[in-house]
Parts: structure tokens; sequence; C-alpha cells
């Protein structure tokens, strides 16, 4: 690990000063990726800015037809969340399949979907139920906001600050997990909502991505045989030795099958 300087601030605003005064500073909120990469000095900081302080970004609330979940609001926070379990229970179902205890008790929202690791859960999510992403400066669309692997639309000193997630008719969420580091090698989320049915692939390919053969499928008729018969294709999906790109492919009808399953 390089030395650095260590800052913990107390406000959001506090925050953005430190990041906009040093272009080499990182934030950092659970740690869960940014930690291991010090670690094996694959990054190089200057500062490091700790956002755990910051009350503002911490907190679960419903506001209308919407709801509202901190930045700094962590994985078993959102799993055992009363107000998520009951407006969307399979983002609930989703968060406390993510790793293991040691992840979910450290490991942050915001962090995970700011990093957006091709094979992290959350994305699947924000992109499946069109969620907002808003940040110190403005408020990103899901569909905007990733744009790649470890890519995202933020802009360099621009916080995460918080997920909106407007409430579904229906949402559910599959995934089929490598057995040894639990990182998800596909998983498909769905949700059907009032302006019609969204599904997102997350870790089978180098991004999360949408999947619209299955949502005209879903739009058509929600049931798991809806897309039994659709065939996600493996060009330019991953490939490697747990799995190659045609596997993958044929995971990801399985697990659609299985989150609108467990939809209901």
């Amino acid at each position: 690990m390089y030395d650095f300087a260590y800052h913990k601030p107390s406000s959001v605003a506090d925050a953005v000063k430190l990041l906009a005064a040093d272009p080499d500073a990182r934030p950092i909120s659970g740690g869960q990726t940014l930690l291991p990469a010090l670690k094996h000095r694959l990054n190089k900081p200057s500062s490091i800015v700790d956002l755990s302080g910051i009350a503002e970004l911490k907190g679960i609330r419903r506001e209308g037809d919407r709801l509202v979940i901190g930045a700094l609001v962590k994985h078993h926070e959102v799993a055992n969340s009363p107000e998520v379990k009951a407006a969307i229970p399979a983002l609930a179902q989703m968060a406390g399949t993510i790793g293991d205890t040691q992840v979910r008790n450290r490991g942050t929202i915001g962090g995970s979907v700011a990093n957006n690791d091709p094979a992290a859960d959350y994305p699947a999510a924000v992109l499946g139920l069109g969620a907002t992403v808003v940040t110190d400066k403005r408020r990103i669309a899901a569909d905007d906001f990733f744009q790649g692997m470890f890519t995202t639309a933020l802009e360099p000193g621009e916080l995460l600050v918080a997920v909106e997630f407007p409430i579904p008719e229906k949402a559910g969420y599959a995934k089929m997990r490598n057995p040894a580091s639990r990182y998800v090698m596909a998983g498909v989320f769905v949700a059907r909502t009032k302006d019609g049915v969204r599904v997102a692939v997350n870790g089978a390919g180098p991004g999360v991505f949408r999947q619209a053969e299955m949502e005209q499928a879903l739009a058509a008729n929600w049931a798991p045989e809806a897309v039994a018969g659709v065939r996600q294709s493996p060009d330019g999906l991953n490939a490697d030795i747990h799995g190659s790109a045609e596997y993958r492919a044929h995971l990801v009808t399985v697990m659609a099958k299985r989150a609108v399953a467990s939809a209901g």
C-alpha cells in the first residue's frame, strides 16, 4: 500500500470540495473494491476521502411511489429493511445474497453502483427497475448511467448521494454464482412497472444490459414460459475458465425464467 492523506468529512459539500481540490483523491465508502486495490498497490491515490461520517448519505425512506436509498446504506440494511421488503421485496432478497456476511456488513449500495463491476448485483436492480441515480450535481436515469465495464456517467469529483427506485407492480431476481468467488456468472432482474416491462442482465457480459426480446415477451405474457423460448446471443458475452459465452447465454434464459417465477 502506498502512502496517502486521509480525510473524513462530515458533509457532502465538504467531501466534494476535497475531491475537487485533488484530482488524484478517491472517495471510499465500504471499501470492498478500493481497499483490496490499495493493498495490492493497484491504485495510488494521493488522498482518501472517507464518506462514512456523512449522515446525509444514510437512510432508507419511501417518498410516494419511489424508494430512496442513501449511498452509504449497507447491503445488510437493504436486506433487512421493512421499507424495502414492503415496497420492493426483490431488492431486499437480492441484497441478502450479495457476497458473504462480511461483505454485506461493509459494502454499500452507492459504492457498488458507482464502481459498476460487471458481476455486481445492484446495477441489475438499478437498470431493471429504471431507477434514478442522484448525485451532488444532478439526476441520472439508469439507462444513461451505466456505460461499460467499471464505467459510468459520473464525472470527476461528482459524488453519488442516493438511488431512487420506482416501486414496481412485480419484480424478481435470480443469478448463478461462481461457487468459489460468489461473483455472478449470469443474473437477471425483471420488473413490471406502470411504464412497461424491463429486463436487466448482469454478470454475463462486460457490463449490465437490457434484454429487449425478453421485455417484449413478458409484456405480452408475464410468465416464465414467455422467456423460455428467448435465446440470448453469446456474441460479446464473457468467456473464461468458469464458463463459455455459450454457457452464459444459456444461463441468461434460465435465470430469466427463475426471476419471473420468483416475482409471481
